[in-house]
Order: structure tokens, then sequence, then C-alpha cells
């Protein structure tokens, strides 16, 4: 019998003293250069993290940072409408090359890969996390400062591939003012600790509805936990975006990075001291 060299990974036999370690980390295309990468999750559905993603995005992008998008939402893609774009990704055999917006945000999602962006994505979950993977490996992500990972909801195989196989520097939790979603929240946040994963702050949408009369703060889907489920879990950062048709309009249109408002400016802040 060889001698061991305490190295398992490289070890073929099967000794009851193997301590082989499995590491699921994915390396960038060699042409990439990312500094920051941050994912935007939520514990549900509907609660507005591609909006989020997408104003966190274009507010860094403001702030003199090259922002990126990776949209992770393989089976429900929304980010290439807020930005208005209408072209397809190329590539050479370097690499793929993300479609750039108007404003000069790097996004790749798989609806510039789809000949039609309403054909539907009927792929098993193994499928769409090695996308996510090659997402990250496949595509030339050139200089930037800050990439926001537009996840799907919930703790499954997407957000597991993401944590595991990107170096995640941190993430914004969304959610919404309703008592059921605090509760899911509260799966997201215990997930993030799982992981070893920061959390950077929460972001509460749809918090209220600001009469453009009187200018009176309506909680239309009852009060806020935010503060609460902060203090809960010692998190610091919170945003809280109101129910705004002229947003709504703006990411339907395709012109997301015309919005305007200070909402999201205290994640943004915590972003840039990182």
């Amino acid at each position: 019998m060889s001698e061991c060299n305490n190295d398992c990974n490289s070890c073929n036999l099967n000794c009851g003293d193997r301590k082989e370690t499995n590491d699921f980390t994915v390396s960038p295309n060699e042409l990439s250069n990312i500094r920051k990468v941050i994912g935007i999750v939520s514990g549900k559905g509907g609660v507005g993290k591609s909006l989020v993603t997408s104003l966190l995005a274009v507010s860094m992008q403001r702030r003199g940072y090259q922002s990126a998008i990776l949209d992770a939402d393989i089976t429900g893609p929304s980010i290439p409408k807020a930005f208005g774009i209408k072209q397809k990704a190329m590539g050479t055999e370097n690499g793929i090359f993300p479609v750039r917006s108007k404003t000069g945000i790097d996004i790749m999602s798989v609806n510039l890969l789809l000949k039609n962006e309403t054909d539907p994505v009927v792929w098993r979950g193994p499928i769409i996390a090695g996308t996510v993977k090659q997402f990250w490996s496949d595509v030339i992500w050139n200089d930037v400062d800050f990439m926001f990972v537009d996840m799907p909801p919930g703790t499954g195989d997407v957000p597991l591939t993401v944590f595991q196989s990107l170096p995640v520097d941190g993430i914004i939790i969304v959610t919404s003012p309703q008592e059921l979603v605090s509760m899911i929240v509260e799966k997201a946040v215990n997930m993030a600790k799982m992981m070893n994963v920061p959390i950077l702050g929460l972001v509460e949408n749809m918090s209220y509805f600001k009469c453009p009369d009187c200018e009176k703060e309506h909680p239309i889907f009852g009060e806020s936990n935010i503060e609460k489920i902060a203090k809960e879990h010692q998190i610091e950062a919170i945003a809280k975006l109101p129910i705004d048709p002229k947003l709504s309009a703006a990411c339907d249109k395709g012109m997301v990075e015309l919005f305007e408002g200070s909402w999201i400016d205290p994640i943004a802040d915590v972003l840039e001291k990182e």
C-alpha cells in the first residue's frame, strides 16, 4: 500500500481516514474582472426582487461605478424588459459578451439567448443551475465594480448554486409588509446564515402609497414589520420602496434607468462602503 500524502482530493483510495472536501466554486472567465458580487434574494415571488436589482444597478452606475446584472432567474427573466433591451448576446471563441444597457450596465439573461423573449424555459433544476454557472464562467465581465445577481425566489437549487459556486460578498433581502411574507423572510435570513453569507440590508417593497394630493403615506398592505426583522437579526441597512405607478410604468416601458427617487440610497450607501 502506498504511503498517504494527506491529499484526499487527489487520491482514489476509499480508506477510512478519507477527509475529502467538496469545493463547488466556479472560476470566472479568464478575461473577466469582477470586484464585488451581491445577491438579491427573496423568500417568495412577487415582492419586487428584479425591481430592486435594477434600481441598485442603476444607482451604483450613477455613482460612477461599473454595474452588471447576472439574471439568475432563468425561468422568469424580467431584467432585459426593464432595461428595454431587445438585442441578443453575442460571443467569440473566448466567451459570451453581456449586452450593455443605454447607461452602460452589463446584463446577461437567458432572454438574451432565446430566439423569442416569450419562449418558455422548460428545464429541470440541474440544467438551470448549470446555466447560472455558465453565466459566470463563460461570460466576459469586463471591469465590473458591482455585479448584482437577480435570483429566483425561495431557497432551492439556484440560490444554493450561487452561494456555493460564486464568491458572493453579501446579499440584499427583498420583502413586502405582509406578515406571511415576513415569516418567509426568516427562511432567506437563515439560509444566508447557514451558507455564511453576510446580509447587507433589507428592502421592503410596496411599503406604502403616498397620496399625491395630501402627501400622506398609507400602508396599503398593512403595517411594516421590517424594523422588527432587522432588529432581530442585527441588520442595519433598510430601504422602503413605495407603491409608485410611475416606477412600474418605467419598468414596463424599458426605462428603469430614468427612475427618480432616493428610496434605495440607504442600501447603496452600504454597498459603497464595502
